[in-house]
């Protein structure tokens, strides 16, 4: 997917580059690249346990491409990244340790345009490349790295779950450490300064980190005691408003148009996410003549969605037939005919369509997903096992790639491999004590070589040792 139609900036004026301290924490102790690494796996699996990522992956393509725009113009552009999206309304965004950094998708429907999005997520980059979360949270140094990791995605997330925040604590107690992510005001003016540059080569409209700010001000109001994670852990000020709307008037003004990924991405979201799908319905409905010929497909797009969350399939069937006739090089359009197919249980229409899809936008990785699982539904098993492995590298750690390849072999009656790829689901899920009973069901399995026996036995003793050292601060 394209973020782009970006409009290059003039020369600013600002030009001032931040250089980048030590990578360490404050002892001047440093952490390895290969233990940093290891942190930040543990972290997003620890995620994935506590709250729901999103595994869309047209959402996910979006949002890793703006993200991996803003690292190439970072002051770190070889640091490895991870960006997601995290489904949930709280207003929230947070670095956590190897470049993991999450957007939950209730902030992202409160961005009024892509560079109020860009510069919440350059702000976090910059919390990455400052090394300022090591600073603020030195004290996991003190416990494992799943407990730690599990301590630190509870903080960071604000977890309205009582079990989890007590499992937290009780980390930290055990530990006899002292743990704080609010991060200072030097900390968030660092974070504002080097961000903005960021943003500014990566060709985002500087201004929309200010007027980002200011509405996160003005919202706090309606909160009450209710505060926002974000806003506990990056606390907006007046003063701070002030300095990054000053340094932004050193920028030539400029128009930034939305790109229409951005446009799609936001709609797909708010679709999602609703609980209230007439609400939404409503919410489009009234959009529909309203703005720019590209915001009125984006409103027609959104209307089709909405339709097939209500399962109303000709009907999303006939919008998609003709947003796709209009514009057949929009990939979003016929991917979403295609799934209207697929959810109506049409499936040898939806597997055709996303074969000629898979051709027409050979590097798509959701129309691939899409065209596995539709594939799956017709019964030509190992046509789809031969795409799973076409697969990236990158998309061959995810959880979908796991769940579908156990999927894979169950359907070919393998229930060994099954129960195998079962655990590295659960596994990257957080679910440790699931992997293992799935390595042990796929021990029992009949007819086990010498080589997947000695795998499985591999597998179970890490899983195991995972789970030990997850429980010696709980």
């Amino acid at each position: 997917m394209n973020p782009g139609n970006f409009i290059v900036p003039q020369q600013a004026v600002e030009t001032d580059k931040i250089d980048l301290p030590d990578m360490g924490d404050s002892s001047g102790t440093l952490i390895s690249p290969a233990e940093e690494k290891e942190f930040g796996e543990a972290f997003f699996r620890s995620l994935h346990s506590q709250i729901t990522i999103n595994q869309d992956a047209e959402i996910q393509e979006y949002i890793q491409s703006i993200g991996q725009k803003l690292v190439a113009n970072s002051d770190a552009p070889g640091h490895p990244f991870h960006f997601f999206v995290v489904m949930e309304n709280d207003i929230n965004a947070f670095a956590g340790p190897g470049g993991y950094i999450g957007v939950n998708s209730g902030l992202i429907l409160m961005t009024e345009s892509e560079g109020e999005l860009a510069s919440v997520m350059a702000h976090e980059i910059s919390h990455v490349t400052q090394r300022h979360l090591f600073r603020a949270a030195e004290a996991v140094g003190r416990l494992s790295i799943p407990s730690a990791a599990a301590t630190l995605a509870a903080i960071l997330l604000g977890t309205q779950s009582p079990a989890m925040g007590q499992a937290a604590i009780m980390a930290i107690m055990a530990g006899n450490v002292q743990f704080q992510i609010n991060f200072t005001r030097e900390n968030e003016a660092e974070a504002d300064r080097v961000g903005m540059q960021t943003l500014v080569g990566s060709r985002f409209d500087p201004r929309s980190m200010p007027i980002f700010f200011e509405r996160l001000q003005q919202a706090t109001r309606y909160y009450g005691q209710a505060t926002p994670e974000f806003l506990r852990t990056h606390p907006v000020t007046a003063s701070r408003i002030s300095d990054t709307r000053g340094r932004a008037e050193n920028y030539p003004y400029k128009q930034y148009p939305d790109s229409l990924g951005y446009q799609l991405t936001k709609a797909k979201i708010r679709v999602l996410t609703t609980t209230d799908t007439a609400a939404v319905k409503k919410y489009f409905q009234s959009k529909l003549l309203q703005g720019t010929t590209e915001q009125q497909i984006v409103t027609q797009y959104g209307m089709g969605l909405v339709a097939l969350k209500e399962e109303k399939y000709k009907e999303a069937e006939n919008i998609f037939q003709a947003l796709t006739k209009q514009y057949p090089e929009q990939p979003q359009y016929p991917t979403a005919l295609a799934r209207s197919a697929l959810d109506a249980h049409n499936y040898t229409t939806a597997a055709n369509r996303y074969q000629k899809l898979s051709e027409q936008f050979p590097n798509n990785t959701a129309i691939k997903l899409e065209y596995i699982n539709a594939l799956l539904k017709t019964d030509k098993t190992e046509l789809a096992r031969k795409n799973l492995l076409s697969l990236s590298p990158v998309m061959q750690k995810t959880p979908v790639y796991w769940e579908l390849l156990a999927q894979v072999y169950s359907n070919l009656n393998q229930p060994a491999e099954s129960h195998r790829y079962l655990a590295e689901y659960y596994y990257a899920m957080g679910g440790t004590q699931d992997a293992i009973l799935q390595i042990r069901l796929a021990q029992e399995s009949k007819g086990l070589n010498f080589q997947l026996s000695s795998i499985l036995s591999e597998r179970l003793h890490f899983f195991l040792r995972q789970e030990q050292e997850s429980r010696l601060n709980r």
